[in-house]
């Protein structure tokens, strides 16, 4: 029996895609801790991962997790605002860290793995950032934000098969 995770988590945030946030089948990574404290809307939250490591360098070998969770950021903001606590921020070389990040991702996917991609549009198109990768989804669902002004786009990969 294998006792490593299946799944990475590589920009795992407050791991609020996760129904369970404790999931051991999962190992959860990002660049970042921050302790818990009560944010200005008056939820608490914290960035807890696993591993500290960027998703641009990730340090395992190739082709180890079935599933790769990427969702990364997609806004730009301040450091000190409430966005950047619960999402990160994106640099001024976002091309080059997304780019790198799709790389990471399919390196450390098992062949016939699954990647799952979460992007919101709303300071970048989709269509600018899925051009950062040669590899093309196999399902996309889009849902538009409550201002209607964003769309949020889930979507799955598959690694080819060796």
């Amino acid at each position: 029996m294998n006792d490593l995770p299946e799944v990475i988590d590589i920009c795992c945030g407050g791991r609020m895609f996760w129904v369970d946030k404790t999931n051991p089948r999962a190992v959860f990574m990002d660049i970042r801790k921050v302790p818990m404290e009560k944010l200005s809307n008056g939820a608490y939250f914290e960035v807890n991962p696993d591993i500290v490591a960027d998703f641009t360098k990730i340090p395992f070998p190739d082709n180890m997790f079935s599933m790769v969770v990427f969702d990364p950021p997609h806004l730009k903001c301040g450091e000190k605002s409430f966005l950047y606590k619960k999402y990160g921020t994106l640099k001024k070389n976002w091309e080059e860290m997304i780019k790198k990040g799709f790389e990471e991702a399919f390196r450390i996917l098992k062949p016939s793995g699954t990647l799952i991609f979460k992007w919101c549009d709303s300071a970048i198109p989709l269509k600018y950032v899925l051009a950062l990768t040669d590899k093309q989804p196999l399902i996309k669902h889009s849902a538009t934000s409550n201002s209607g002004k964003a769309k949020t786009h889930f979507l799955v990969f598959m690694k080819e098969a060796k």
